[in-house]
């Protein structure tokens, strides 16, 4: 068994990570779930939460908004909607996160009045926000 797995890190601007991981924890859609080298072959989506990856260098952490993890056992790939290094989600930047899971919520349940699929989903996506601040220790007020 291989010791570690290739982890990319990509977001629509730029490349986030891309490092020997030894494992590599992931916000599945469906449940939380830690891909380690071999990890059979998976396709997730991905929703709001913390990927936090362990490599030879130390543990860092990346916030996301949504996105997809592909994992074949020899590399997880994850791109992602939107994605920050911990270190740099700040008290403004989570707020505007948050304003626009708040107008997505808003919009859809505008368009979508006697639909609740859409508007469901918009209010779990500002739910699964507040959680990950909740969690970092940052505030939607």
């Amino acid at each position: 068994m291989a010791e570690t797995v290739q982890f990319d890190l990509v977001s629509p601007e730029r490349l986030l990570a891309s490092v020997a991981a030894r494992e590599v924890q992931i916000p599945g859609a469906e449940g939380d779930m830690t891909a380690l080298p071999d990890h059979a072959p998976l396709i997730t989506t991905l929703r709001p939460g913390i990927i936090r990856v362990s490599a030879a260098d130390g543990d860092k952490e990346y916030v996301v908004t949504g996105g997809f993890a592909e994992i074949n056992g020899e590399s997880i790939s994850v791109l992602a909607e939107r994605a920050l290094p911990r270190e740099d989600m700040t008290q403004e930047v989570f707020k505007a996160m948050v304003d626009e899971a708040t107008d997505r919520l808003a919009n859809a349940q505008e368009a979508y009045v006697n639909e609740p699929g859409p508007v469901d989903e918009a209010t779990k996506l500002l739910a699964d926000m507040v959680a990950v601040g909740g969690h970092i220790g940052l505030s939607a007020n």
